[in-house]
């Protein structure tokens, strides 16, 4: 049981890491990339576009949220 214990706290630390929002920000990104795909006439080619350029709005957000929060602290 420890061994599925280890397993599972290394793919949470690995997807996760130290900051949940980006994780979670990720999983919407691609759930709504997902639903895009089996509901859309979107080509596929679009929708990973659209999906990447979520991606990396997401994790803009973050950066720009913590250094925010960063210089607020000063």
């Amino acid at each position: 049981m420890k061994y599925v214990v280890g397993f599972g706290r290394f793919w949470w630390d690995f997807i996760v890491g130290e900051d949940w929002k980006i994780a979670a920000g990720v999983a919407a990104v691609l759930a709504i990339g997902a639903l895009l795909v089996s509901s859309t006439d979107l080509s596929d080619t679009a929708v990973a576009l659209l999906a990447g350029a979520g991606i990396l709005a997401v994790v803009t957000a973050s950066i720009v949220g913590g250094a925010l929060s960063a210089n607020r602290g000063r």
